[in-house]
């Protein structure tokens, strides 16, 4: 009986042709010359065995329908995306950080956190370790000479947020110097982030400013209106300037002085950071003047700074009227820029964070910034100034870290709306009150970086003898400690008990040549008098 075709016919079952013959005479005739193709010498018995079936199958012509069949299934076999019970099951370990475990470990160290009397605060025995030796003073000195005549107006246009513009500024002092130009107070770029129309003088004391410069670079309101009517009285017709960022002073000596001396008002928009850090020292010494002594804040400002500054002092004075300030990267915009997720738990999207965390590039979390202080000595009772904007989910996130510094305070806090309505739609001049409150702290905290932290450390710096009394976490290190579910307390509280610790000696720092001099004041802002040359002039005096 014929076996009949299993492919499926016109209508009715007709019996299949006889079989093809199973070797054709040409390859029995190379067979008996060679042995055949599948039956050469040096096969393994299992090699016999499979050519064997793979010979059985292609005699029946149904296998070349379920082939392609069985390679895609033994694909998606191999893949692993189709289960069987034979296949391993490999569980997978996020990468250390990837996932956003403090929470938990919160909830881990908390019991013993809250029960950890071994110590006293921080606050009382924090930057005690002052260079020996020698100390560090302001030495900016001001001209007392008259200037040259003007070699023509320079008009800048400051762009980014607060301390971003404050470069702009620093810098426009030490180019103008340079050029023998007069400085038209700078303009404030209007910025789609930050969207605060403020001009100089809402920020600044202007008038303070022209007069702390008067003797090293003459500084005006305003072009005058005999040379803008050349240009139809609008300055955008005025030539403008392309720099490249961090251009040598001698680019501008080259390029824009020629121009300067031709044209007698030049624009250069946008400025910041478009001159080099590493500068000879007369330019050093009018940055200097520039940021530290020159530029104060307006009256406005000035006085709520001051009157939050007396309140932390006089809500901490059973702690000798000090308190601790942190700057807190946490709000909306920052968490977005990120890319970091901090609410998923073990469900959060990995790829999110992939890298991020563990490299120290995700902002610290409001409980992650108490963990850390508490590991570092500062306890309960310790009184807490918080700088920052909107916080991200701020009635969640904000939780934990109320509970473990009951104490802490916000301008929102220990202001009246009365006294914040002139500044709560102006970004600007509610960070330069932070601003304020954060310089006179005890010890200052900074968890993410940018020009806000970087221009308080030198502020900071020249204010209190070239020490920086400034925690900088190292993050790489936090984002292990908070990625171990098995760490204990007294073990986390070592580890960031030798991190704090090695900030307090690195408390005093030398401005290396590539580094800001907003941030190393030391040596280009201030001098270094040694104790003993000091001893010796007042006995000879």
């Amino acid at each position: 009986m014929h076996p009949y075709n299993r492919l499926p016919s016109s209508g009715h079952n007709s019996p299949s042709p006889p079989p093809s013959p199973l070797r054709s005479p040409r390859f029995r005739h190379s067979r008996s010359k060679a042995g055949g193709r599948f039956n050469q010498p040096g096969r393994t018995l299992i090699q016999r065995i499979v050519w064997h079936l793979l010979s059985v199958l292609i005699r029946r012509q149904g296998f070349f329908l379920f082939a392609p069949l069985l390679y895609i299934s033994g694909m998606l076999l191999y893949m692993g995306s189709v289960s069987f019970e034979v296949v391993p099951i490999i569980s997978h370990r996020p990468a250390p950080g990837s996932v956003y475990r403090s929470p938990q470990l919160y909830a881990k160290l908390r019991p013993e956190m809250d029960a950890d009397n071994s110590s006293a605060d921080a606050i009382s025995t924090v930057w005690k370790h002052s260079y020996k030796g020698a100390e560090w003073r302001p030495c900016v000195n001001k001209s007392s000479g008259g200037l040259a005549e003007s070699n023509g107006y320079i008009y800048i246009e400051a762009n980014g947020g607060l301390n971003q513009q404050r470069t702009s500024i620093c810098n426009a002092v030490a180019v103008a110097g340079y050029l023998n130009a007069t400085l038209v107070i700078p303009n404030f770029h209007y910025h789609s982030i930050w969207r605060d129309p403020s001009k100089f003088r809402d920020i600044y004391d202007e008038d303070y400013f022209i007069s702390m410069l008067e003797n090293d670079v003459r500084v005006v309101n305003k072009v005058p209106e005999y040379l803008m009517e050349r240009f139809d009285h609008n300055l955008s017709n005025v030539y403008n300037f392309r720099i490249k960022a961090w251009s040598p002073i001698l680019y501008y000596k080259d390029a824009v002085l020629p121009r300067l001396l031709e044209e007698k008002v030049i624009r250069i928009s946008p400025f910041a950071n478009r001159l080099s850090f590493d500068s000879p020292p007369a330019i050093q010494r009018l940055r200097c003047l520039a940021n530290y002594e020159a530029l104060r804040f307006s009256s406005p400002i000035l006085t709520l700074g001051e009157t939050l500054v007396a309140r932390m002092k006089e809500r901490s004075a059973n702690y000798g009227g000090k308190y601790i300030s942190v700057h807190l990267r946490f709000e909306e915009d920052m968490v977005a820029f990120s890319c970091c997720v901090f609410d998923g738990g073990e469900q959060e999207n990995e790829e999110n964070s992939k890298g991020k965390r563990i490299n120290g590039k995700c902002p610290l979390t409001p409980l992650e910034v108490g963990l850390m202080l508490r590991g570092m000595g500062f306890d309960k009772n310790t009184f807490i100034y918080l700088a920052s904007g909107k916080i991200y989910n701020a009635e969640k996130t904000m939780a934990p870290l109320l509970e473990m510094f009951p104490n802490l305070q916000t301008k929102e806090m220990l202001a009246s709306d009365e006294e914040l309505a002139p500044f709560k739609n102006f970004s600007s001049r509610m960070a330069a009150t932070d601003y304020t409150v954060c310089l006179h702290s005890e010890v200052f905290v900074t968890t993410q970086g940018g020009n806000f932290p970087h221009f308080l450390m030198g502020h900071r710096r020249y204010l209190y003898g070239g020490h920086s009394k400034t925690i900088r976490p190292d993050k790489r290190k936090l984002a292990l400690l908070f990625d171990n579910p098995k760490i204990g307390w007294k073990t986390f509280k070592r580890q960031l008990l030798g991190m704090r610790s090695h900030g307090d000696s690195k408390g005093f720092e030398l401005k290396r040549p590539n580094d800001s001099i907003y941030t190393f004041p030391c040596p280009d802002c201030m001098c270094r008098s040694n104790k003993t040359e000091d001893s010796r002039a007042l006995s000879a005096t």
